[in-house]
């Protein structure tokens, strides 16, 4: 079978740390990826889980405020007036506002 040659671009600390394990393994970083490679290929899939990160507080705030809004709906939320929303609204950007800071 024809060889080809495939260039990847990383990290140069990544790939003395990949070329250092490889080689503690007993192979070149070229074997490494052509095992990866026979992987994808046998399995149809990445040989390994690939997930994202804890759901932003984005998410948990559009929860939140889907489930205050069902509540609302069904009555079993007392009546706010404007200046009491905007005042929550406020408080919720201060709080996440807050923790993005902290998060620097």
């Amino acid at each position: 079978m024809a060889q080809v040659s495939m260039t990847v671009r990383m990290d140069s600390q990544l790939k003395r740390n990949f070329d250092a394990l490889c080689s503690q393994f007993g192979m070149s970083a070229n074997a490494a990826m052509n095992i990866f490679a026979n992987a994808v290929v046998v399995y149809r899939k990445i040989p390994f889980e690939i997930k994202a990160a804890e759901r932003d507080d984005s998410m948990k705030g559009l929860e939140a405020f889907r489930k205050i809004r069902e509540m609302a709906e069904s009555g079993q939320l007392p009546d706010l007036t404007l200046d009491e929303i905007n005042e929550e609204i406020r408080l919720a950007r201060e709080e996440m506002d807050c923790k993005k800071k902290a998060a620097v």
